[in-house]
């Protein structure tokens, strides 16, 4: 069988929403070095030149036109290497995620997506139309089609109209968001179709951070038996290059056939060197994505360095650790606020991880604030049992210190809440909840522990004494988490069950749990909404997380029993 040798190059890039200008720089310098190393086409994500998900600037008209304009300004750049770029259409009044393959100077063809998804974080259906053009393009003597993320997860989609057209190569440009296991799922699913299509696969990841997303890359490159040729970095950006023999392709005469050229123009080529790239075992995977989202929402918002309230135990230990490895020890300070309820060793552990870690450490008693804030309410809360009131107090002091810190350094708060918290409600509204970014707030606190006890694998930071003693707020005598919450073994799992899985209450009994426990949990979750609703963002790892993902109305009566 006669073959045409292709060499393509993935640019696998790291965009900021909205920044036009920076996004074309990106993909303008990517296209230099696709074409220095003799690349016949150059592929990039989707919706590289605006940013992914741009969400409500797709309203204003300028940025749609802005968009196209840097679009006119590529083309212009274009020479031998085919471009492939994503951005944002306009036709007849409507919008359109669309890419625009380039050759020579000019738009040869434009592809509108096909299957907009509308589910979980997404919303395409909101902004875009629905494209109706399959159209494949002819390089040589090769035939290859352009698709966009949700277009190929449709087994009846595009890339089958596309591979009856005669396409031997499919690119697939995404902005495929990180959860824990997509991967797996992602690349099932590109298997499949270049098998079922006996095509091969070119797949264009985006990476970075987009507030509570994170974009892991991970781009692939699978043959026409579903067997993958190569990857790209993790949680990195990286330009791939791989050279492919697409066979030759039987051309019929059709509209839907776009012709760039021929002949191949000649290249002066060497040999690409080996590049092999592990997956990322699934804890570490988890552990890279969490510092690629702290990192890119601290920079691409505009911030230095971050302020983080240390309270000796293990979800702020955590926080803290990522924090340095996302940014450095240099713009991380700890501070840590005793109440009259904080122990001596609560106070040692957080030193001693500061320290360990190399980060600035202070200590803010709350002591006299506390007993001004007591003194202050004594008349009117006289007669009464001291309950969460006097609680909840300590942690409200605490985050007025900390967004105190950050008003006046300009130093942006991480809160420290994990996804069993924020679930149930254990957590102070303008207290502990207090700051700009909840770095772990889909991070079940079960999961909590296991990426801390891999952060110390790699090197001894956390202390011992942080995975061993219990969880506790300190904010009362004697008190342990366990006294409101079911242990987090137990907690964990039927939380996962009601959120991410959208079980009933019957449906979690069966799976083994006490009828009591599960009601409890259920009504705390249900209880709660209204918290998580003022809560700050944080990173998505898990399949279903609280914000775009779970939209569960405040004012709500039904009972999940």
């Amino acid at each position: 069988m006669k073959q045409e040798n292709l060499r393509i190059a993935m640019a696998q890039i790291n965009c900021l929403v909205g920044d036009l200008q920076g996004n074309f720089e990106k993909i303008c310098a990517n296209i230099k070095k696709a074409e220095s190393a003799a690349a016949d086409i150059v592929v990039f994500p989707e919706m590289a030149l605006t940013g992914y998900p741009p969400e409500d600037l797709l309203l204003k008209p300028k940025f749609i036109t802005d968009n196209l304009e840097y679009l006119k300004k590529i083309t212009k750049l274009v020479r031998d290497t085919v471009v492939i770029a994503g951005f944002v259409d306009r036709k007849a009044g409507n919008i359109y995620n669309s890419l625009a393959v380039i050759y020579r100077g000019k738009i040869a063809g434009i592809y509108h997506k096909m299957r907009l998804p509308n589910y979980g974080v997404f919303d395409e259906e909101r902004y875009f139309e629905a494209g109706e053009n399959p159209s494949i393009f002819k390089l040589g003597k090769c035939l290859f089609g352009v698709s966009i993320c949700e277009d190929i997860w449709h087994l009846d989609g595009p890339i089958k109209l596309q591979a009856d057209l005669g396409a031997k190569l499919i690119f697939n440009s995404n902005a495929s968001p990180y959860y824990a296991g997509k991967i797996k799922e992602r690349e099932e699913i590109v298997k499949k179709q270049a098998r079922l299509n006996n095509t091969a696969i070119v797949y264009t990841n985006l990476v970075g951070g987009q507030d509570e997303l994170v974009f892991d890359g991970q781009s692939i490159v699978v043959d026409n038996k579903g067997r993958i040729i190569t990857r790209a970095e993790a949680f990195k950006e990286d330009l791939l290059i791989v050279d492919l023999d697409i066979p030759v392709a039987q051309i019929k005469r059709s509209k839907k056939i776009i012709a760039l050229t021929d002949a191949l123009p000649s290249k002066n080529r060497i040999g690409l060197p080996k590049k092999e790239i592990k997956p990322l075992e699934p804890i570490a995977e988890i552990y890279q994505a969490l510092i690629l989202g702290v990192k890119d929402y601290i920079n691409k918002n505009g911030f230095k360095k971050v302020v983080i309230g240390l309270s000796g135990g293990i979800d702020s230990a955590l926080v803290a650790t990522l924090a340095v490895d996302a940014i450095g020890k240099d713009n991380v300070t700890g501070v840590f606020m005793p109440s009259r309820y904080s122990s001596a060793e609560s106070e040692t552990d957080a030193r001693e991880l500061a320290q360990n870690l190399g980060t600035k450490f202070s200590t803010i008693p709350i002591e006299q604030m506390y007993a001004a804030y007591l003194a202050e309410l004594a008349p009117h809360f006289s007669g009464l049992e001291a309950n969460i009131a006097e609680e909840n107090l300590q942690a409200r002091i605490r985050g007025n210190l900390l967004m105190a810190l950050s008003n006046k350094f300009g130093w942006l708060v991480l809160t420290t809440g994990n996804k069993s918290e924020m679930s149930t409600g254990y957590a102070t509204l303008y207290g502990d909840m207090a700051g700009g970014f909840a770095v772990i707030k889909d991070v079940p606190k079960t999961l909590v522990y296991k990426l801390a006890k891999y952060r110390n694998s790699l090197s001894l930071v956390i202390p011992e004494r942080v995975f061993s003693k219990e969880p506790t707020a300190e904010l009362k005598p004697n008190q342990k988490d366990s006294d409101t919450l079911p242990v987090y073994e137990k907690l964990d799992p039927i939380l996962k069950a009601y959120i991410e899985e959208d079980k009933d209450l019957g449906r979690i009994v069966s799976l083994g749990f006490d009828s009591k426990v599960v009601a409890q949990v259920l009504s705390m979750v249900d209880k709660s909404e209204y918290k998580r609703r003022q809560s700050p963002p944080g990173i998505k790892i898990t399949p279903k997380s609280f914000g775009k993902d779970r939209r569960m109305p405040i004012t709500n009566k039904y009972k999940n029993k």
